[in-house]
């Protein structure tokens, strides 16, 4: 199995995009694929050695999720790189454009599920990401 790259623009600037995608309070706001989906706690310790738990959940509680690790590199405001508890791997690359910030995740997948489904679940994330900042621009106006 290769690795899974998912990109995203968003448009603001890149020391904004690293604090609503690292710190708790906004995390907690944004981290699911859908609105059936919600993250109900989240520990964020951001510095290398430091450990994360995002756990994520369905809304009817049919299913759910601890999406806990550790982090390898923490590079402000430019570069997170992660092991899960399960070994897979995880870089997020903050690249800064003229205009905005592109996101660009790559991952290890999941032994024993699709790798589009994956991928799409990641996107999805990424989306909601992408909306929880157009919302908050939209309060701060």
């Amino acid at each position: 199995m290769g690795k899974i790259t998912v990109k995203i623009f968003i448009n603001a600037p890149v020391a904004e995009v690293w604090k609503y995608w690292t710190e708790p309070q906004h995390i907690i706001k944004w981290n699911q694929p859908s609105e059936d989906w919600h993250t109900s706690r989240v520990e964020n310790d951001l510095r290398p050695g430091g450990s994360f738990l995002f756990v994520m959940q369905a809304k009817d509680g049919s299913d759910g999720l601890d999406f806990k690790g550790a982090y390898d590199e923490v590079m402000y405001p430019s570069m997170i790189s992660y092991t899960l508890t399960d070994g897979r791997k995880t870089t997020n690359v903050f690249s800064e454009t003229g205009t905005g910030t592109n996101i660009t995740e790559t991952f290890d997948p999941a032994n024993g599920l699709p790798e589009k489904d994956q991928e799409l679940f990641c996107m999805a994330v990424l989306e909601s990401f992408k909306q929880y900042l157009r919302d908050i621009k939209l309060t701060l106006l």
